[in-house]
């Protein structure tokens, strides 16, 4: 690991107390070796499980009349190209797995590849090992920087007016990405001076976002092909086998100014301490929960008296639809009510910000959300918060009010008030 970048740790959860790491059981530990064995059996499966598909495809075509065979001879050149990307995805998947930094006394050498489909590795797994490979061109591709200004930017612009450079140290300011995929929005907010901590679920997300901070030592060394899976919706054969180049930044070459942190676990269950973080940033996460009030009671406690939460994305609620999840699926306007009543000083508030999440761009289909984007200030001290309190109460006895107000990125409509600087 060079010595450029500040360290990365990826221990299993590192913010737990003394007490808590006590109790976590050897069993418990072996259950986590099996799940991260699991994620490394996908991976080195992929090659296999992506030609299953190309496999299929060709059969059809070998059983189609010699008319219909000679009419698609540019078609089966393309299988050949398809397949001839997948190998290249699962070349760069060898370099990930190359370093075991989560995984140190892991069986196996992870350079070999599995011909049969792993045990316990289910067609959910495989579909995050090729998802994980869209992420990378999502967060370092120079191919998908449309798709990072959408959702990054207005989170980092409200931070940087809230806690303003000239007015603040920076790396005394510590901020929480929750879900941080691959790390890219947490390695910009370090990169402009703040001390910054990623945290991730998803091993997937870990291994490779462990890959891209640590170990890629030059900008857009590595090639990789986000899109080979996708059959339909192409308009040229060379939109399916499009390539992009990653990462666009290096942050081994360019180390942030601010320190940076990964952590692994989940967010509910790591992160217990109140008051521990100046700023709580999310993006595409509060719907990934089975309760979000969970999700909002535990930022509410982790920030300190006036530290603030930004939140950008939709509210897709993940686990809606899952067999044997349970789930709900607060509104908009149920959502402002939870946030006021758990303590929030709600700052801004739009609705309708135009967002794409891994996207093909030549793709004929295109889905977009209209996301939601908000500031939330968590109260400086006790007679801020008993005054909130009361207006909520009376808000409570009211008809809640229609709060979901479109907009379009020509301009920005605040439902409440403009994000105003913690005073110091």
């Amino acid at each position: 690991m060079s010595d450029m970048v500040p360290s990365l740790p990826f221990p299993m959860h590192p913010k737990m107390h003394e007490d808590q790491a006590l109790a976590f059981t050897a069993k418990e530990d072996e259950e986590e070796r099996r799940h991260i064995q699991k994620v490394q059996n996908a991976f080195q499966y992929y090659r296999r499980y992506a030609y299953i598909r190309v496999n299929k495809t060709e059969a059809y075509l070998n059983s189609l009349s010699a008319e219909d065979q000679r009419l698609l001879s540019k078609y089966r050149s393309h299988l050949d190209n398809v397949r001839g990307c997948i190998d290249c995805n699962q070349s760069v998947i060898c370099e990930i797995l190359r370093d075991r930094v989560l995984y140190p006394t892991s069986d196996g050498d992870t350079d070999i590849e599995l011909d049969e489909a792993p045990e316990h590795v289910r067609h959910g797994d495989m579909d995050q090992a090729q998802s994980t490979l869209k992420l990378i061109a999502r967060d370092w591709s120079a191919e998908c920087a449309i798709e990072r200004e959408q959702s990054y930017k207005p989170i980092i612009d409200s931070i940087e007016e809230y806690y303003k450079p000239s007015d603040y140290k920076l790396n005394e300011i510590k901020i929480l990405v929750p879900g941080a995929g691959l790390g890219r929005l947490t390695y910009e907010l370090a990169c402009r001076g703040y001390a910054c901590e990623g945290n991730e679920f998803s091993y997937f997300m870990l291994i490779a976002s462990n890959f891209v901070l640590n170990l890629c030592d030059y900008e857009n060394k590595h090639v990789l092909y986000p899109w080979v899976h996708q059959y339909v919706n192409n308009m040229r054969r060379a939109d399916q086998v499009a390539s992009v180049r990653f990462p666009d930044v290096c942050p081994v070459r360019n180390p942030p100014k601010g320190n940076i942190e990964m952590a692994a676990g989940d967010f509910l269950e790591v992160y217990k301490s109140p008051n521990a973080y100046n700023c709580v940033a999310t993006c595409f996460f509060i719907d990934c929960a089975n309760n979000v009030i969970d999700f909002v009671r535990t930022i509410y406690r982790i920030l300190v008296p006036g530290g603030i939460w930004v939140n950008l994305g939709p509210l897709l609620y993940h686990y809606s639809d899952i067999n044997g999840q349970n789930s709900i699926e607060p509104t908009y306007e149920d959502l402002i009510i939870i946030m006021e009543s758990i303590g929030f000083d709600i700052l801004s508030s739009r609705s309708g910000i135009r967002t794409k999440y891994a996207q093909n761009p030549q793709s004929m289909k295109q889905s977009e959300y209209q996301s939601l984007f908000w500031v939330c200030r968590k109260p400086s001290n006790d007679y801020e918060k008993a005054q909130q309190t009361s207006e909520a109460k009376e808000r409570d006895n009211k008809e809640p009010p229609d709060l979901i107000v479109n907009q379009s990125n020509d301009h920005d409509v605040d439902l409440e008030t403009e994000v105003q600087p913690k005073q110091t």
